[in-house]
């Protein structure tokens, strides 16, 4: 019997999760929690062979509760199950631990094989996130001041504003600024922050 904890902030889909996981005979729901750090306590108390883990939840993110697991119970089989496809959120869950992906939109179609691959020891990735990771190669990787830079370009600021909010010349922003545009391939800085969000870079 492979038992499973499910880690999400939304009831409905952690109901609809539980009725998939119980109706088959080799697997059941055994806790449930509803953010990070509720995660945690579940897992030291349950110790589930399989966690079902969302990424965007209050109290302490998915990535955060991964690692907070992991480094506890390095052998921790974690399956992310996020609505987001962006290359930068799937690479931080696998950095941190996690040993395979899912789409919200397709729970029905694949949890329950990705349950017992997992639990086999296996690797899950969705076809369109693996092909989304090969697009994206470590070069075009911004650096930390670049995604400072990004995020205030995000919130309106204009580049005198983020100099000083970064304590930086504003020469050195409008050189951030261009590497930016070009790992991007970004034709302008709104479509930077664009695809900034899509890929999950950064988050308003």
């Amino acid at each position: 019997m492979i038992k499973v904890l499910s880690v999400d902030d939304h009831p409905l889909l952690r109901e609809g999760i539980a009725a998939l996981v119980n109706g088959e005979s080799d697997m059941k729901m055994i806790a449930e929690a509803t953010n990070g750090l509720e995660a945690i306590e579940a897992f030291r108390t349950h110790r589930p062979d399989v966690t079902l883990m969302d990424l965007q939840m209050p109290a302490l993110n998915g990535i955060e509760a991964i690692i907070g697991i992991r480094s506890e119970f390095p052998g921790a089989r974690i399956i992310v199950l996020t609505t987001y496809a962006g290359d930068i959120q799937v690479i931080r869950a696998l950095k941190a631990g996690a040993r395979g992906y899912i789409l919200k939109g397709h729970v029905r179609r694949e949890l329950l094989d990705t349950i017992r691959a997992v639990h086999a020891g296996h690797k899950r990735i969705p076809p369109e996130v693996a092909a989304e990771l090969a697009e994206h190669t470590a070069e075009d990787d911004l650096s930390m001041r670049e995604i400072d830079v990004l995020r205030l370009i995000a919130g309106g600021n204009a580049n005198k504003e983020i100099a000083r909010r970064l304590s930086i010349a504003e020469e050195t922003v409008k050189s951030h600024v261009t590497n930016i545009l070009a790992k991007l391939r970004a034709n302008d800085r709104t479509h930077a922050v664009t695809i900034g969000l899509k890929r999950g870079i950064i988050e308003l």
